[in-house]
Protein backbone atom coordinates (compact mmCIF):
# COMPACT_ATOMS: atom_id res chain seq x y z
CA UNK A 1 0.00 0.00 0.00
CA UNK A 2 1.19 3.39 -1.49
CA UNK A 3 2.47 5.97 1.75
CA UNK A 4 -0.28 8.66 2.13
CA UNK A 5 0.82 11.89 1.66
CA UNK A 6 -0.51 13.59 4.57
CA UNK A 7 1.53 11.96 6.57
CA UNK A 8 3.88 14.68 8.70
CA UNK A 9 7.15 12.99 8.27
CA UNK A 10 6.87 10.82 5.19
CA UNK A 11 9.62 7.79 4.75
CA UNK A 12 12.82 8.93 3.09
CA UNK A 13 15.05 6.11 2.41
CA UNK A 14 18.76 7.18 0.67
CA UNK A 15 21.94 6.39 0.78
CA UNK A 16 24.93 9.07 1.83
CA UNK A 17 27.58 8.33 -0.87
CA UNK A 18 30.96 7.57 -0.23
CA UNK A 19 32.45 10.04 -3.61
CA UNK A 20 30.81 13.07 -1.30
CA UNK A 21 32.41 11.78 1.85
CA UNK A 22 34.87 9.63 3.81
CA UNK A 23 34.08 6.65 5.99
CA UNK A 24 34.91 8.34 9.00
CA UNK A 25 32.43 11.27 8.09
CA UNK A 26 29.74 9.02 7.28
CA UNK A 27 30.16 7.39 10.26
CA UNK A 28 30.03 10.80 12.40
CA UNK A 29 26.86 11.97 10.60
CA UNK A 30 24.85 8.50 11.75
CA UNK A 31 26.47 9.12 15.38
CA UNK A 32 25.29 13.10 15.43
CA UNK A 33 21.25 12.03 14.89
CA UNK A 34 21.36 11.13 18.09
CA UNK A 35 21.75 14.86 19.01
CA UNK A 36 20.53 16.59 16.17
CA UNK A 37 17.40 16.86 14.59
CA UNK A 38 18.40 17.32 11.48
CA UNK A 39 18.05 14.80 8.52
CA UNK A 40 21.22 12.87 7.61
CA UNK A 41 21.76 14.87 4.18
CA UNK A 42 21.56 18.00 6.48
CA UNK A 43 23.99 16.69 9.20
CA UNK A 44 26.26 15.48 6.51
CA UNK A 45 26.80 19.31 4.84
CA UNK A 46 28.36 20.36 8.20
CA UNK A 47 30.50 17.44 8.54
CA UNK A 48 34.12 18.15 7.91
CA UNK A 49 36.53 15.48 7.58
CA UNK A 50 38.45 18.11 10.68
CA UNK A 51 35.44 17.26 12.59
CA UNK A 52 34.84 13.98 11.96
CA UNK A 53 38.43 13.80 13.67
CA UNK A 54 38.04 15.55 16.37
CA UNK A 55 34.36 13.60 16.76
CA UNK A 56 35.75 10.85 17.06
CA UNK A 57 38.91 11.34 19.56
CA UNK A 58 37.06 12.66 21.70
CA UNK A 59 33.22 10.67 21.56
CA UNK A 60 34.94 6.93 19.75
CA UNK A 61 38.74 7.11 21.49
CA UNK A 62 38.32 9.58 24.61
CA UNK A 63 34.66 8.56 26.04
CA UNK A 64 34.70 4.84 24.59
CA UNK A 65 31.50 4.99 22.17
CA UNK A 66 33.06 2.41 19.79
CA UNK A 67 30.15 1.34 18.43
CA UNK A 68 30.37 4.97 16.15
CA UNK A 69 32.98 3.20 14.53
CA UNK A 70 31.27 0.42 13.18
CA UNK A 71 29.30 2.38 10.51
CA UNK A 72 32.76 3.03 9.04
CA UNK A 73 33.00 0.22 6.89
CA UNK A 74 36.47 -1.17 5.32
CA UNK A 75 36.91 -3.33 2.26
CA UNK A 76 40.49 -4.96 2.34
CA UNK A 77 42.02 -7.01 -0.31
CA UNK A 78 44.98 -9.03 0.80
CA UNK A 79 46.81 -11.24 -1.23
CA UNK A 80 49.61 -14.06 -0.48
CA UNK A 81 48.59 -14.98 2.75
CA UNK A 82 49.02 -18.51 3.92
CA UNK A 83 46.31 -20.69 5.09
CA UNK A 84 47.57 -20.71 8.41
CA UNK A 85 47.53 -16.87 9.13
CA UNK A 86 44.39 -16.77 7.21
CA UNK A 87 42.88 -18.54 9.76
CA UNK A 88 43.86 -15.74 12.47
CA UNK A 89 42.32 -12.91 10.08
CA UNK A 90 39.00 -14.88 9.62
CA UNK A 91 38.74 -15.76 13.24
CA UNK A 92 37.32 -12.27 13.53
CA UNK A 93 32.94 -12.69 13.69
CA UNK A 94 31.55 -9.84 12.95
CA UNK A 95 33.53 -9.49 9.24
CA UNK A 96 32.65 -11.06 5.60
CA UNK A 97 35.14 -13.00 3.63
CA UNK A 98 35.38 -14.29 0.17
CA UNK A 99 38.70 -16.49 -0.25
CA UNK A 100 40.51 -18.04 -3.17
CA UNK A 101 38.96 -21.85 -3.62
CA UNK A 102 41.60 -24.42 -3.57
CA UNK A 103 38.83 -27.12 -5.21
CA UNK A 104 38.45 -24.70 -7.94
CA UNK A 105 41.74 -23.75 -8.57
CA UNK A 106 45.49 -25.30 -9.28
CA UNK A 107 48.26 -23.98 -7.80
CA UNK A 108 51.70 -23.91 -9.19
CA UNK A 109 54.68 -24.87 -7.20
CA UNK A 110 56.14 -21.91 -5.45
CA UNK A 111 52.95 -20.86 -4.12
CA UNK A 112 53.62 -21.36 -0.14
CA UNK A 113 54.15 -18.90 2.40
CA UNK A 114 58.41 -18.71 3.87
CA UNK A 115 58.29 -17.58 6.92
CA UNK A 116 60.58 -14.95 7.55
CA UNK A 117 61.41 -16.61 11.01
CA UNK A 118 63.88 -19.10 9.16
CA UNK A 119 66.01 -15.54 7.23
CA UNK A 120 68.65 -16.50 9.55
CA UNK A 121 68.51 -20.45 9.55
CA UNK A 122 69.98 -21.66 6.57
CA UNK A 123 69.88 -25.22 7.09
CA UNK A 124 65.83 -25.11 8.44
CA UNK A 125 65.02 -22.37 5.75
CA UNK A 126 66.40 -24.79 2.70
CA UNK A 127 64.39 -27.92 4.33
CA UNK A 128 61.18 -25.73 4.71
CA UNK A 129 61.51 -25.13 0.74
CA UNK A 130 62.30 -28.82 0.56
CA UNK A 131 59.17 -29.83 2.06
CA UNK A 132 56.82 -27.90 0.82
CA UNK A 133 58.32 -28.19 -3.07
CA UNK A 134 57.78 -31.87 -2.36
CA UNK A 135 54.13 -31.24 -1.33
CA UNK A 136 53.49 -29.34 -4.44
CA UNK A 137 55.03 -31.93 -6.38
CA UNK A 138 53.25 -34.77 -5.06
CA UNK A 139 49.67 -32.40 -5.16
CA UNK A 140 50.60 -32.39 -9.00
CA UNK A 141 51.64 -36.13 -9.16
CA UNK A 142 48.25 -36.95 -7.16
CA UNK A 143 46.26 -34.98 -9.87
CA UNK A 144 47.28 -36.19 -12.95
CA UNK A 145 46.92 -40.09 -11.34
CA UNK A 146 43.04 -39.50 -10.10
CA UNK A 147 42.22 -37.85 -13.36
CA UNK A 148 43.42 -40.60 -14.85
CA UNK A 149 42.14 -43.07 -12.56
CA UNK A 150 38.83 -41.33 -13.50
CA UNK A 151 38.40 -41.21 -17.07
CA UNK A 152 37.96 -45.05 -16.36
CA UNK A 153 34.92 -44.32 -13.64
CA UNK A 154 33.18 -41.48 -14.88
CA UNK A 155 31.36 -41.89 -18.41
CA UNK A 156 31.20 -38.91 -20.30
CA UNK A 157 27.96 -36.75 -20.63
CA UNK A 158 25.19 -36.89 -23.44
CA UNK A 159 26.95 -33.77 -25.45
CA UNK A 160 29.45 -33.33 -22.95
CA UNK A 161 32.94 -32.00 -25.57
CA UNK A 162 36.27 -33.30 -24.50
CA UNK A 163 37.29 -29.87 -22.72
CA UNK A 164 33.99 -29.76 -20.28
CA UNK A 165 34.61 -33.71 -19.31
CA UNK A 166 38.15 -33.13 -19.03
CA UNK A 167 37.73 -30.09 -16.53
CA UNK A 168 35.39 -31.86 -14.73
CA UNK A 169 37.51 -34.94 -14.21
CA UNK A 170 40.14 -32.29 -13.23
CA UNK A 171 37.44 -30.44 -10.50
CA UNK A 172 37.07 -33.57 -8.98
CA UNK A 173 40.47 -34.79 -8.71
CA UNK A 174 41.49 -31.10 -7.51
CA UNK A 175 39.50 -31.88 -4.53
CA UNK A 176 40.89 -34.96 -3.21
CA UNK A 177 44.41 -33.79 -3.95
CA UNK A 178 44.44 -30.87 -2.26
CA UNK A 179 44.67 -32.24 1.61
CA UNK A 180 48.14 -32.63 0.78
CA UNK A 181 48.59 -28.72 0.34
CA UNK A 182 50.79 -27.25 3.37
CA UNK A 183 49.34 -24.83 5.82
CA UNK A 184 51.89 -22.55 4.16
CA UNK A 185 49.91 -22.63 0.78
CA UNK A 186 48.80 -18.97 0.00
CA UNK A 187 45.22 -17.52 -0.61
CA UNK A 188 43.43 -14.59 -1.50
CA UNK A 189 40.87 -13.01 0.83
CA UNK A 190 38.45 -9.94 -0.32
CA UNK A 191 37.28 -8.80 3.39
CA UNK A 192 34.63 -6.32 4.70
CA UNK A 193 35.08 -5.00 7.70
CA UNK A 194 33.52 -2.18 10.06
CA UNK A 195 36.34 -0.41 11.67
CA UNK A 196 35.59 -1.34 15.37
CA UNK A 197 35.86 -4.94 14.48
CA UNK A 198 39.11 -4.39 12.48
CA UNK A 199 40.79 -2.11 15.25
CA UNK A 200 40.37 -5.50 16.97
CA UNK A 201 41.68 -7.38 13.95
CA UNK A 202 44.95 -5.55 13.98
CA UNK A 203 45.47 -5.44 17.69
CA UNK A 204 45.22 -9.69 17.47
CA UNK A 205 47.83 -9.78 14.46
CA UNK A 206 50.00 -6.95 16.06
CA UNK A 207 49.96 -9.69 19.39
CA UNK A 208 50.32 -13.08 17.27
CA UNK A 209 53.86 -14.84 17.65
CA UNK A 210 54.55 -15.12 13.83
CA UNK A 211 55.79 -13.07 12.22
CA UNK A 212 53.59 -12.92 8.96
CA UNK A 213 50.75 -12.56 11.12
CA UNK A 214 52.43 -9.02 12.45
CA UNK A 215 53.22 -8.44 8.97
CA UNK A 216 49.75 -8.48 7.61
CA UNK A 217 48.79 -6.54 11.21
CA UNK A 218 50.86 -3.40 10.35
CA UNK A 219 49.30 -4.02 6.53
CA UNK A 220 46.08 -3.22 7.36
CA UNK A 221 46.74 -0.25 10.35
CA UNK A 222 48.90 1.43 7.08
CA UNK A 223 46.03 0.77 4.29
CA UNK A 224 43.25 1.23 6.69
CA UNK A 225 44.33 4.27 8.12
CA UNK A 226 44.08 6.15 4.72
CA UNK A 227 40.73 5.46 4.45
CA UNK A 228 39.66 5.64 8.77
CA UNK A 229 42.65 7.65 10.21
CA UNK A 230 41.52 8.29 13.42
CA UNK A 231 39.12 5.27 14.24
CA UNK A 232 41.97 2.42 14.15
CA UNK A 233 45.03 4.48 14.94
CA UNK A 234 45.60 2.77 18.25
CA UNK A 235 45.40 -0.37 16.96
CA UNK A 236 48.52 -1.89 18.97
CA UNK A 237 50.11 -4.76 20.57
CA UNK A 238 48.05 -5.89 23.13
CA UNK A 239 49.71 -8.06 26.07
CA UNK A 240 46.45 -10.11 26.99
CA UNK A 241 45.95 -10.99 23.29
CA UNK A 242 49.68 -12.10 23.10
CA UNK A 243 49.47 -14.49 26.50
CA UNK A 244 46.82 -16.26 24.71
CA UNK A 245 49.21 -17.10 21.88
CA UNK A 246 51.43 -18.74 24.27
CA UNK A 247 50.19 -19.65 27.68
CA UNK A 248 48.96 -23.42 26.87
CA UNK A 249 52.28 -24.38 25.66
CA UNK A 250 53.43 -25.79 29.04
CA UNK A 251 50.02 -27.47 29.51
CA UNK A 252 50.08 -31.23 30.22
CA UNK A 253 49.67 -33.33 26.92
CA UNK A 254 48.26 -36.59 28.13
CA UNK A 255 47.97 -38.23 24.90
CA UNK A 256 50.87 -39.20 22.66
CA UNK A 257 51.56 -39.02 18.95
CA UNK A 258 50.50 -42.58 18.65
CA UNK A 259 46.77 -41.40 19.29
CA UNK A 260 44.85 -41.48 16.01
CA UNK A 261 41.07 -39.97 15.79
CA UNK A 262 38.58 -40.96 13.40
CA UNK A 263 36.94 -37.62 11.38
CA UNK A 264 34.08 -37.59 14.11
CA UNK A 265 31.34 -35.59 16.20
CA UNK A 266 30.33 -36.20 19.82
CA UNK A 267 27.29 -34.03 21.29
CA UNK A 268 29.06 -33.82 25.21
CA UNK A 269 26.09 -31.54 26.46
CA UNK A 270 22.25 -29.96 25.47
CA UNK A 271 19.57 -29.15 26.97
CA UNK A 272 16.76 -31.68 28.17
CA UNK A 273 13.92 -28.86 28.09
CA UNK A 274 15.07 -27.79 24.85
CA UNK A 275 11.97 -28.51 23.40
CA UNK A 276 10.16 -26.40 26.06
CA UNK A 277 12.20 -23.54 25.66
CA UNK A 278 11.68 -23.32 22.59
CA UNK A 279 7.59 -23.22 22.81
CA UNK A 280 8.24 -20.99 26.21
CA UNK A 281 9.39 -18.65 24.27
CA UNK A 282 6.92 -18.88 21.34
CA UNK A 283 4.64 -18.38 24.20
CA UNK A 284 5.68 -15.31 25.49
CA UNK A 285 6.94 -13.73 22.00
CA UNK A 286 2.77 -13.63 21.50
CA UNK A 287 1.29 -13.33 24.79
CA UNK A 288 1.58 -10.59 27.94
CA UNK A 289 3.09 -13.20 30.02
CA UNK A 290 5.77 -13.50 31.80
CA UNK A 291 9.04 -15.55 30.99
CA UNK A 292 8.22 -18.15 34.02
CA UNK A 293 4.41 -18.62 33.64
CA UNK A 294 5.13 -18.71 29.48
CA UNK A 295 7.54 -21.67 30.68
CA UNK A 296 5.41 -23.33 33.32
CA UNK A 297 2.16 -22.87 30.73
CA UNK A 298 4.84 -24.99 27.99
CA UNK A 299 5.92 -27.74 30.32
CA UNK A 300 1.96 -28.45 31.19
CA UNK A 301 1.15 -28.77 27.93
CA UNK A 302 0.49 -32.13 26.49
CA UNK A 303 3.43 -33.46 23.43
CA UNK A 304 0.95 -33.70 21.02
CA UNK A 305 0.15 -29.56 22.07
CA UNK A 306 3.39 -28.42 22.03
CA UNK A 307 4.25 -30.70 18.76
CA UNK A 308 0.89 -28.59 17.05
CA UNK A 309 2.40 -24.86 17.96
CA UNK A 310 5.89 -26.10 16.68
CA UNK A 311 4.14 -27.11 13.80
CA UNK A 312 2.39 -23.84 13.53
CA UNK A 313 5.22 -21.58 13.71
CA UNK A 314 7.77 -23.90 12.18
CA UNK A 315 6.08 -26.09 9.62
CA UNK A 316 5.79 -23.12 6.56
CA UNK A 317 9.66 -22.69 6.79
CA UNK A 318 10.45 -22.74 2.97
CA UNK A 319 14.01 -23.75 1.90
CA UNK A 320 15.76 -20.46 2.28
CA UNK A 321 13.86 -19.20 5.32
CA UNK A 322 15.67 -18.86 8.28
CA UNK A 323 13.61 -19.76 11.65
CA UNK A 324 12.83 -17.14 14.66
CA UNK A 325 15.26 -16.25 17.44
CA UNK A 326 13.26 -18.24 19.79
CA UNK A 327 15.31 -21.19 18.47
CA UNK A 328 18.10 -19.22 19.84
CA UNK A 329 17.10 -20.33 23.38
CA UNK A 330 18.59 -23.47 23.35
CA UNK A 331 21.88 -24.77 21.94
CA UNK A 332 24.42 -27.97 21.70
CA UNK A 333 28.21 -28.35 22.33
CA UNK A 334 29.83 -30.85 19.97
CA UNK A 335 33.68 -31.94 20.00
CA UNK A 336 33.94 -32.75 16.65
CA UNK A 337 37.28 -34.02 14.88
CA UNK A 338 37.81 -33.41 11.29
CA UNK A 339 40.79 -32.94 8.51
CA UNK A 340 42.48 -29.11 8.28
CA UNK A 341 40.35 -28.68 4.92
CA UNK A 342 36.88 -29.17 6.98
CA UNK A 343 38.04 -27.38 9.72
CA UNK A 344 38.75 -24.16 7.58
CA UNK A 345 35.03 -24.38 5.81
CA UNK A 346 33.48 -25.28 9.23
CA UNK A 347 34.44 -21.74 10.83
CA UNK A 348 33.21 -19.97 8.24
CA UNK A 349 30.25 -20.27 10.48
CA UNK A 350 30.97 -17.55 12.45
CA UNK A 351 27.87 -17.88 14.91
CA UNK A 352 28.74 -20.31 16.78
CA UNK A 353 31.77 -20.33 19.68
CA UNK A 354 34.56 -22.55 19.19
CA UNK A 355 37.66 -23.49 20.75
CA UNK A 356 40.38 -25.81 18.58
CA UNK A 357 43.47 -27.25 19.98
CA UNK A 358 46.45 -26.46 18.43
CA UNK A 359 47.74 -27.73 15.53
CA UNK A 360 50.05 -30.93 15.43
CA UNK A 361 50.26 -34.44 13.80
CA UNK A 362 48.60 -35.64 17.03
CA UNK A 363 45.11 -36.73 15.74
CA UNK A 364 46.44 -38.52 12.55
CA UNK A 365 45.34 -37.67 8.70
CA UNK A 366 42.52 -38.31 6.71
CA UNK A 367 43.13 -39.98 3.49
CA UNK A 368 40.58 -38.70 0.73
CA UNK A 369 38.91 -41.97 -0.86
CA UNK A 370 39.49 -41.27 -4.45
CA UNK A 371 43.56 -41.23 -3.23
CA UNK A 372 43.06 -44.74 -2.26
CA UNK A 373 40.77 -45.95 -4.85
CA UNK A 374 43.43 -44.60 -7.31
CA UNK A 375 46.41 -46.71 -6.06
CA UNK A 376 47.74 -43.66 -4.75
CA UNK A 377 47.79 -43.98 -0.91
CA UNK A 378 51.50 -44.36 -0.44
CA UNK A 379 52.93 -41.87 -2.27
CA UNK A 380 50.15 -39.83 -0.17
CA UNK A 381 51.31 -41.09 2.80
CA UNK A 382 54.64 -40.88 1.80
CA UNK A 383 54.51 -37.02 1.44
CA UNK A 384 52.70 -36.65 4.44
CA UNK A 385 55.66 -38.23 6.40
CA UNK A 386 58.19 -36.15 5.07
CA UNK A 387 55.52 -32.88 6.11
CA UNK A 388 55.78 -34.34 9.87
CA UNK A 389 59.40 -34.76 10.13
CA UNK A 390 60.09 -30.85 8.89
CA UNK A 391 57.16 -30.29 11.58
CA UNK A 392 59.38 -31.95 14.39
CA UNK A 393 62.60 -30.21 13.02
CA UNK A 394 60.75 -26.97 13.38
CA UNK A 395 59.10 -27.91 16.53
CA UNK A 396 62.10 -27.99 18.87
CA UNK A 397 63.15 -24.44 18.26
CA UNK A 398 60.09 -22.97 16.73
CA UNK A 399 57.17 -24.24 17.53
CA UNK A 400 55.09 -21.28 16.09
CA UNK A 401 56.28 -21.97 12.56
CA UNK A 402 56.19 -25.73 12.93
CA UNK A 403 52.24 -25.85 11.90
CA UNK A 404 53.03 -24.20 8.24
CA UNK A 405 54.15 -27.59 7.19
CA UNK A 406 50.93 -29.62 8.50
CA UNK A 407 48.93 -30.28 5.46
CA UNK A 408 45.14 -30.04 4.89
CA UNK A 409 44.97 -33.78 5.46
CA UNK A 410 45.68 -33.69 9.57
CA UNK A 411 43.09 -33.66 11.87
CA UNK A 412 42.04 -30.83 14.39
CA UNK A 413 40.23 -31.00 17.35
CA UNK A 414 37.43 -28.68 18.83
CA UNK A 415 34.35 -27.76 20.70
CA UNK A 416 32.03 -25.68 19.45
CA UNK A 417 28.38 -24.25 20.71
CA UNK A 418 25.92 -23.85 17.94
CA UNK A 419 22.39 -22.56 18.83
CA UNK A 420 19.44 -23.89 17.30
CA UNK A 421 18.55 -21.59 15.08
CA UNK A 422 21.95 -21.70 13.49
CA UNK A 423 21.72 -25.54 13.72
CA UNK A 424 19.12 -25.63 10.73
CA UNK A 425 21.72 -22.78 8.73
CA UNK A 426 24.55 -25.34 9.62
CA UNK A 427 23.16 -28.90 8.75
CA UNK A 428 21.04 -27.93 5.56
CA UNK A 429 24.30 -26.06 4.41
CA UNK A 430 27.15 -28.64 5.29
CA UNK A 431 25.13 -31.94 4.46
CA UNK A 432 24.68 -30.99 1.00
CA UNK A 433 26.42 -33.06 -1.93
CA UNK A 434 28.27 -30.10 -3.04
CA UNK A 435 29.57 -29.38 0.80
CA UNK A 436 32.85 -30.38 1.46
CA UNK A 437 32.78 -34.29 1.49
CA UNK A 438 35.19 -34.88 4.87
CA UNK A 439 32.84 -32.07 6.47
CA UNK A 440 29.99 -34.14 4.99
CA UNK A 441 30.62 -37.31 7.56
CA UNK A 442 31.20 -34.62 10.30
CA UNK A 443 28.07 -33.02 9.95
CA UNK A 444 25.71 -35.74 9.16
CA UNK A 445 26.66 -37.88 12.53
CA UNK A 446 25.98 -34.42 14.05
CA UNK A 447 22.76 -33.99 12.75
CA UNK A 448 21.85 -37.65 13.62
CA UNK A 449 22.59 -36.97 17.32
CA UNK A 450 20.61 -34.01 17.52
CA UNK A 451 17.82 -35.66 16.15
CA UNK A 452 17.77 -38.60 18.08
CA UNK A 453 17.64 -36.15 21.10
CA UNK A 454 15.25 -34.00 19.97
CA UNK A 455 13.54 -35.52 16.95
CA UNK A 456 10.61 -32.66 17.14
CA UNK A 457 12.46 -29.71 16.99
CA UNK A 458 14.36 -30.57 14.34
CA UNK A 459 11.41 -31.73 12.24
CA UNK A 460 10.96 -29.17 10.32
CA UNK A 461 14.63 -28.68 9.40
CA UNK A 462 14.12 -28.37 5.04
CA UNK A 463 17.57 -30.88 3.75
CA UNK A 464 19.00 -29.49 0.61
CA UNK A 465 19.64 -33.61 0.08
CA UNK A 466 17.45 -35.91 2.14
CA UNK A 467 19.92 -38.87 3.72
CA UNK A 468 18.81 -41.92 3.87
CA UNK A 469 18.27 -42.17 7.93
CA UNK A 470 16.42 -38.97 8.12
CA UNK A 471 13.33 -40.17 10.25
CA UNK A 472 10.71 -37.46 8.50
CA UNK A 473 10.88 -38.80 5.03
CA UNK A 474 7.30 -38.49 3.46
CA UNK A 475 6.16 -41.43 0.99
CA UNK A 476 6.90 -39.28 -2.03
CA UNK A 477 10.78 -38.80 -0.98
CA UNK A 478 10.67 -43.15 0.56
Amino acid sequence: MAQSNLQPYPLRTYPLSLRQMTEEELAVVFAMTSRRPEPFDEIAQIVTAEKAEKFHERWVLGYGHASVAEHAVLHMAVENLSRLSADTLEDNRLSSYTEKSSRYQLFSRDYYHVPSELDTRVELRNMFKETCDHLFATYEKLISGVSAFLKGERTRRENETDKTYGFRLRREAIDSCRFILPAATLTNIGMTINARSLEHAISKLLSSSTNEEKDLGNALKEKGMEITPTLIKYAEYNDYMAAAFTQGKNFPDEETVETKWPIDAKLINYDVDAERKVVAALLYRHSNLGYERALFNSTNMSDDDRRKLLMDNLGSLGPHDTPGRELEMVDYTFEMTMDYGAFREFKRHRMQSYISQPFSPNLGIFTPPLITGSNLESTFRSAIAKAEEGYYQLATELSHVAPYLLTHAHRRRLITKINLRECYHLFKLRTQRQAHFSLRQVMDKALRLVVGVHPELFRHLSLRDIPDWWPYRTDSES
